[in-house]
């Protein structure tokens, strides 16, 4: 009995690897599309601040 319950442990413990390198790849997308979000936002006046920063040096 104690034989079959370290099998299935092991069972299930190499299952949770996949279950976390999946959250982990969803957690890298929703980063991804924040930044571009922020990126597209954002860009245009970041890029006449610099422009003016530029004109100014």
């Amino acid at each position: 009995m104690t034989r079959l319950i370290r099998i299935a442990n092991k069972f299930l413990t190499r299952r949770e690897e996949g279950a976390t390198l999946a959250e982990y790849g969803l957690l890298l997308a929703l980063i991804a599309v924040v930044c571009l979000a922020a990126i597209t936002l954002l860009g245009s006046t970041i890029s006449s601040m610099f422009a003016s920063l530029a004109g100014t040096i």
